[in-house]
């Protein structure tokens, strides 16, 4: 069709009417682009959301969709330019051109009166009617169009749209268009800013696809998104950095909130468009985790604070909606833009801050958002209302929120401030045993047993909780149900205190195998439906998913663990005290069921858990997380973390988790063939069950972990008559305490002892059994981590004898597993002497560690600069030697500055 020529072409930007060009990297949104599928037949459809979330690529990718349909396509980009009525219609009319509509140039006169849109509406539509084939028109950037003529023009266009006509419009905030009767009729599709962040999948591909000579790991990447929370336009200055200076990736968790490139966009894509008003508003409300309009009207003193708040979500200022069930909503800042706020509001001094602090303290102090009061008054310096405010809660409302202010309290608080106020010493001594600190705990409580506070009911009355909470720590289980079991005879009102001390009764439970009572317990105290929110009764809800994890029931540990993490996540954040503690369980029920993928979803940047919790849930996360290193990673890498726990555990006095590491060890080197250094291990294991002071309550189970040792070594090296002897010990301590997964695992080896033996019959005996209860409860990783011999063990047995239905297809099952496992073999475990060898691989704490190295820090200097044990620094620094091939710390960092770990 031939087309009027607009004699004003001259004068338009060529470069609107294209879009960027689609580099090789760029990361396909699927499932955006699915939806846009779905909606192409409508009239229009709506992507909205804030600045460098991918809207301009996602059109980018649809336009080039549609044309490989063979479909006409338009497109524009309008800028500030175009605001007016004047240069908006020139730019469309002129896209509208390129679709084969046919328009009269004087049309470009115009003026934007209701007669004059009416008229131009009448020609396009029927003009577009008339080239009788799909038109998309794809516009960008909408929201610089601000002229109300143009916005008439549009809605009368989207009105009276024809069927081959469709709009597609990209825009920050949602365009002054009335859209109501289109949505009815299924006319408009709408992609807003909840579904345009990348999830952590596509935050994955974008770093494999723009760092080709660097695979970050499984704990970085999700740091990495935490942090960015899937905002596209973060991810190309981290993965610039990276690329340009890898050394600096042991510093991600810093580099992350500091990136020049990110500051200097937000500068001049976010912040230097926004009126002075939203802009000082927005500085003052970013100190705070989460605000509403009241709260920023009162900290800030200005009365525009609601309509500016408003605005500010309108036009998807990231500033999110936070769930709620208040009448006034809460928003939050996306966390890199919240940061960037911060760092522009401290340029305005620290007394400036301090007060806006003071004055939040107030504000949620009088509407009974304690948690909030106690924080902003801690950094207002207000110590003495923090103080008021904390004992207050420890009456009534005290929870696991109040551990992060309490710790920021406890440093600021002379020793004699805390004797005044014995209730908050109690809540002190709960913080620093909830926080791996159980010595400093129990000090402070045997200097309250001395004072006269003691003699308050209110107070004494604590004072079996926190010693249990202490005892729990020191991985003392029969001390913690001496403690409790009486007390609760007469529950605490606090109902978090109650909680954490059902918790720890339940824990320590199952620790000495009374997993009766732990049912019992929670059938005498169930939760109140109006607890069921508080982040301490979801801890004691998680009891039942570590009981479950004893009988062996993985799948039920995974039910219950999944929807308890849900919303403790949903409740309190992913970070929490809760949520830490209950992905510990669920992790290791994916494991077991040999979802790998979900297990190292759950535990991954959760370092904390590995180093700073209760002794269970650090040694189930170290076990788990080392077990997953060796399917993803190698079996080195689960050796390095392993070896690195063990030090730790070693360093807090917790024997019993250290046993447990080291067996797994062991597992891993008899798997590698590695007898000598396995034999080592064994060797410490027997030290460390002859050692028994330390360990008297965990005396029992230290000794089957090394007779499980044992047993795998003496079947390596052909003496399965001695293996027997230590499998029948560990069989018999399993079934003392309700072990279940143990039990399989000793009658699993045994069967493989026996069938060495030539005890055939046996051999079947124990593997019918074994396999049996394995079958019943679904296990996969009990079973095929016990290593290849039992693998071949259970394929002749399979093959040799006709085995019931269930059984059948359970081990097909298995063995398909582990089939799959082997078609994508991992590394075997490397020596130490090749120097000449491939890049070698540190993990990040180690880089973290070598890069303070290179600033000539010594080890005590290194401890306190990372807040980590000296030992821990001192077996860092030995793993990094011992990787570089190296023996002095000179002779580490140029080998590392060479090899482009450092800088």
């Amino acid at each position: 069709m031939s087309t009027s020529v607009i004699d004003a072409d001259d004068l338009l930007v060529a470069t609107k009417f294209s879009p960027p060009r689609l580099n090789a990297r760029h990361i396909a949104r699927e499932p955006l682009l699915a939806r846009l599928r779905e909606a192409q037949y409508g009239s229009a459809t709506l992507i909205t959301g804030p600045a460098g979330f991918g809207k301009t690529l996602l059109l980018a990718q649809w336009r080039l969709e549609l044309m490989r349909a063979g479909l006409d396509v338009a497109w524009i980009s309008f800028s500030l330019d175009d605001r007016q009525f004047a240069s908006f219609l020139a730019y469309l009319l002129h896209a509208l051109q390129r679709l084969g509509i046919a328009i009269e140039p004087e049309w470009l006169q115009c003026d934007g009166s209701e007669p004059s849109i009416n008229a131009l509406i009448a020609i396009v539509t029927r003009e577009a009617e008339a080239v009788g084939k799909e038109l998309h028109l794809l516009m960008d950037d909408f929201h610089h169009v601000e002229s109300s003529a143009a916005h008439r023009l549009m809605q009368k266009l989207l009105d009276h749209c024809p069927v081959n006509l469709h709009f597609t419009i990209a825009s920050r905030a949602a365009p002054s268009l009335s859209l109501g009767r289109l949505r009815m009729q299924g006319q408009v599709a709408e992609i807003d800013s909840a579904e345009l962040p990348f999830g952590l999948e596509q935050t994955r591909d974008f770093f494999q696809h723009n760092l080709t000579t660097l695979t970050l790991s499984a704990d970085e990447e999700r740091l990495i998104h935490d942090v960015t929370r899937g905002w596209p336009a973060s991810l190309q200055p981290i993965a610039t950095m990276l690329r340009v200076r890898p050394g600096k990736r042991s510093q991600l968790r810093s580099i992350l909130w500091k990136s020049s490139d990110l500051q200097a966009y937000l500068a001049e894509d976010v912040v230097a468009c926004l009126a002075p008003e939203m802009i000082e508003l927005m500085e003052k409300v970013s100190l705070f985790r989460r605000f509403n309009a009241e709260l920023a009207q009162f900290v800030t003193g200005n009365a525009q604070a609601h309509a500016l708040m408003k605005r500010a979500e309108e036009e998807n200022l990231l500033v999110y909606r936070i769930e709620s069930d208040d009448n006034l909503p809460w928003y939050r800042f996306h966390p890199l833009f919240g940061e960037f706020l911060v760092q522009r509001l401290s340029a305005r001094g620290e007394s400036q801050v301090e007060g806006l602090h003071r004055r939040a303290s107030q504000w949620f102090a009088e509407h009974d958002y304690l948690v909030e009061a106690v924080r902003h008054a801690n950094l207002g310096g207000d110590v003495d209302y923090a103080v008021k405010a904390m004992e207050e809660a420890a009456s009534s409302a005290w929870s696991m929120a109040y551990i992060s202010p309490m710790l920021h309290l406890l440093e600021r608080l002379p020793q004699e401030t805390l004797f005044a106020h014995p209730r908050l010493f109690i809540l002190g001594c709960l913080t620093y045993a909830f926080t791996a600190r159980p010595e400093q705990a129990r000090r402070w409580l045997e200097q309250i047993r001395r004072a006269e506070a003691a003699r308050n009911p209110a107070i004494s009355s604590k004072f079996a909780l926190a010693d249990a909470a202490i005892a729990l720590q020191l991985d003392q289980p029969r001390r913690v149900v001496g403690l409790l079991e009486p007390a609760y005879r007469a529950p605490l009102e606090n109902r978090s205190l109650r909680y954490i001390g059902l918790s720890a009764l339940a824990c320590a439970y199952l620790a000495v195998g009374r997993l009766d009572a732990a049912s019992a317990l929670h059938a005498q105290h169930p939760i109140h439906a109006e607890d069921s929110d508080n982040d301490m009764a979801m801890v004691f809800e998680n009891t039942r998913a570590m009981a479950s994890l004893a009988h062996g029931d993985a799948r039920e540990a995974a039910r219950l663990g999944a929807s308890i993490l849900s919303r403790a996540q949903t409740a309190y954040g992913r970070g929490s005290v809760c949520a830490n503690l209950c992905a510990a369980t669920l992790c290791d029920a994916y494991y077991e069921l040999d979802r790998i993928d979900d297990a190292l979803s759950v535990l991954a940047n959760r370092s904390g858990i590995l180093r700073s919790s209760m002794p269970d849930v650090m040694a189930r996360a170290s076990l788990n997380r080392a077990r997953i290193s060796a399917q993803r990673e190698s079996p080195q890498a689960a050796l390095d973390l392993l070896e690195s726990q063990a030090a730790h555990f070693h360093v807090l006095g917790l024997e019993r988790p250290r046993a447990l590491v080291l067996a797994e060890q062991v597992r891993l080197l008899v798997g590698q063939g590695e007898m000598r250094r396995a034999a080592e291990l064994v060797a410490r294991l027997a030290a460390l069950e002859a050692a028994e002071p330390n360990s008297a309550e965990t005396r029992d189970e230290i000794a089957a972990v090394a007779a499980m040792s044992r047993a795998r070594l003496a079947l390596a090296a052909q003496e399965p008559a001695r293996a027997l002897e230590d499998l029948d010990a560990v069989g018999a301590f399993a079934a003392a305490v309700g072990c279940v997964r143990t039990q399989v695992k000793a009658s699993l080896l045994g069967a493989l002892a026996q069938h060495d033996l030539g005890q055939q019959d046996a051999a079947r005996e124990h593997l019918q059994g074994a396999i049996g209860t394995a079958a019943r409860l679904g296990l996969v990783r009990t079973v095929l981590d016990q290593g290849a011999a039992l693998v071949e063990l259970l394929e002749g047995w399979r093959r040799d004898v006709a085995l019931e239905p269930l059984l059948a297809d359970y081990l097909e099952h298995l063995l398909a597993v582990r089939e799959t496992q082997e078609e994508a073999p991992v590394k075997r475990v490397p020596t130490r002497n090749a120097s000449n060898g491939p890049r070698p691989s540190l993990t990040p704490r180690e880089l973290e560690i070598l890069g303070l190295v290179a600033q000539a820090m010594s080890n005590k200097r290194i401890a306190l600069t990372l807040n980590i044990t000296f030992g821990t620094v001192k077996w860092n620094v030995k793993n990094i030697l011992a990787k570089l091939d190296v023996s002095s710390r000179y002779a580490a960092i140029s080998l590392a500055r060479q090899q482009g770990l450092l800088r």
